[in-house]
């Protein structure tokens, strides 16, 4: 399947907007083991998206959008959704493409790009 002309969708488990982004970093801060999206937690550092992270994905040869969880239900219409997730978007909706147990097994930004690297497209 030609990967370049489709996207893959990260969605967090956590919602856009500056008093969220605050919220999150002071919850990563004090109490990083309760914090709620895995896929945050491996993909960014305190503040920003880790750089080893932007280049995995720069390379993946299709389009990548980042979604917040308010942002996926704005855009896509999709609540009460487990994540965070992965979507492939494709010309009827979005298709499940990794799930949010299998983002929450991982326990390090490796065994993340193992996992979308390996997953069949």
């Amino acid at each position: 399947m030609d990967m370049g002309s489709q996207t893959l969708i990260f969605v967090y488990n956590a919602d856009s907007g500056l008093v969220n982004t605050l919220l999150d970093i002071g919850h990563k801060i004090v109490s990083p083991q309760t914090y709620s999206c895995n896929l945050c937690a491996l993909t960014h550092s305190t503040f920003s998206m880790r750089d080893e992270w932007k280049q995995f994905v720069a390379h993946l040869g299709c389009q990548i959008e980042f979604l917040h969880r308010d942002e996926l239900s704005e855009r896509y219409g999709l609540r009460d959704v487990p994540l965070p997730a992965i979507f492939l978007k494709t010309p009827t909706g979005l298709q499940p493409w990794i799930g949010q147990e299998e983002i929450n097994r991982c326990q390090s930004l490796a065994e993340l790009k193992q996992l979308v690297e390996a997953k069949p497209r």
